[in-house]
């Protein structure tokens, strides 16, 4: 246990109520400030992409006894599922037997971790705008408005967990040497949905994240515990194929025939879900430094908003909690060097995810579609199997392991050369589980 302080949260999303518990455990007090109403009392739909959890975030949650909570509303899914025009459904499997990352709905996990920090001791404020911060002091101002009066609430320490467009980081980013950068995707995102069958069935395989890849432009379909599916159609906002262009309900219907034929018969509601849902923006955002002396410190997608293509943004946010309590424990009352410390730690890594994920759009919108594609996997899992001490694939390191996501990009990318180099082999298609492609393969690892 460490000096109880009195700890400000900003942001009540899934980190900054994480992050709740883990004080409260350390025995602070902890006071959690959100612009938003309470979750729980309102409709959380429209502009949502279902969450991904995986061993990194299951960590953070079991090392606070909550992980088992938290699977009660998750769906494990164990496989993609691929829905190719004029092909039959095929399935990539994500890991080795039992490996599955889960399906959670962002508004239900979201409320279910306010509930859990409010019942570990945390008090929450919602409604409650956080205009600036006071850095030296670790004091925050709150108001109605920008302009109007504000009142003063002091504080110890400042966690801004308010996500990619943080006030806390706002203020921040008005001292000298702090380094920003923010990137938009020229592609956007928007929330459709699959409606359960009339019994409360699954319309599509419950365990499987199915994506309709297409080049540039893609749809995804993650299952919920309703029987629905959260759907999210990521394309370019304008050109050919753009939100731009499926301008009145026949045009989408046209395209959605054309283009994902096998959803007709399971999105009834396709039309109305695409003209009410807004067309969200998706965001990669950098800066350094983290933290301010022992008073302040960013957290989560705050810190390194990333894209969502390799389902990483909660677990990444998490796994920023496990190493700060790591620290924690380490140096105990020393704040200063807990935050120097967890910056420098995290900001490869943050770095690292934010390109992986990035990359993964073209492995996910074009890659999964492509016979050589799947042939390579098929490799690559074979070998891993057979040798798991010498290969285990990327997407095995970065979402089965807890490995830092730096050195999975070094390793993917050395292994990306060896593999890019086996593909060439003459008669591969016919001979890729033999003896001859093991050889060329632990011959190059050797190189």
């Amino acid at each position: 246990m460490q000096t109880p302080l009195k700890i400000a949260i900003v942001g009540s999303g899934l980190v900054g109520s994480l992050l709740a518990i883990y004080l409260k455990k350390a025995g602070h007090t902890v006071h959690v400030y959100d612009r938003s109403p309470d979750i729980r009392k309102v409709n959380f739909s429209g502009r949502s992409i279902n969450l991904a959890m995986s061993n990194r975030g299951w960590r953070a949650l079991d090392d606070m006894g909550l992980g088992d909570a938290i699977r009660e509303i998750a769906i494990p899914m164990d496989k993609r599922a691929i829905h190719t025009v004029g092909q039959p459904l095929n399935y990539l499997y994500y890991g080795k037997e039992g490996e599955s990352i889960y399906s959670l709905s962002r508004g239900v996990l979201n409320r279910k971790m306010v509930t859990l920090a409010e019942e570990a001791g945390a008090e929450f404020f919602f409604d409650t705008r956080v205009w600036d911060v006071t850095m030296a002091t670790a004091t925050l101002h709150t108001g109605e408005t920008e302009q109007g009066a504000w009142d003063e609430r002091k504080y110890d320490i400042v966690f801004g967990a308010d996500g990619a467009f943080s006030r806390v980081r706002h203020r921040m980013q008005r001292q000298n040497m702090f380094n920003y950068s923010q990137e938009f995707l020229n592609t956007g995102y928007k929330e459709l949905h699959i409606p359960a069958n009339e019994d409360g069935t699954h319309k599509l395989d419950m365990n499987s994240f199915h994506i309709w890849p297409r080049g540039e432009f893609m749809l995804i379909a993650m299952p919920n515990l309703d029987g629905t599916f959260t759907c999210t159609l990521f394309m370019p906002f304008t050109g050919e194929n753009s939100f731009e262009s499926l301008k009145d309900r026949e045009t989408l219907e046209a395209f959605f025939l054309k283009y994902f034929p096998s959803t007709t018969d399971v999105m009834p509601d396709l039309v109305e879900d695409f003209f009410k849902n807004p067309t969200s923006t998706l965001v990669t955002m950098k800066c350094y430094p983290w933290t301010f002396e022992d008073k302040v410190a960013l957290i989560g997608d705050a810190c390194h908003a990333i894209v969502p293509f390799y389902g990483h943004g909660m677990n990444a946010g998490f796994e920023d909690i496990t190493i700060l309590s790591q620290l924690m424990e380490q140096y105990g009352d020393d704040w200063k060097t807990i935050f120097s410390e967890y910056q420098e730690s995290r900001k490869p890594n943050a770095d690292a995810i934010a390109e992986l994920s990035y990359r993964n759009f073209m492995e996910m919108s074009s890659d999964t579609a492509n016979p050589d594609f799947i042939l390579r996997k098929k490799i690559e899992k074979r070998f891993s199997e057979k040798y798991p001490d010498k290969w285990l694939p990327l997407y095995s390191r970065v979402t089965f392991s807890h490995r830092p996501y730096a050195e999975a990009l070094a390793l993917g990318d050395r292994q990306k050369a060896i593999m890019d180099e086996v593909m060439l082999t003459d008669g591969l298609a016919e001979k890729w589980d033999s003896p001859e492609v093991d050889g060329k393969i632990l011959e190059l690892l050797e190189g």
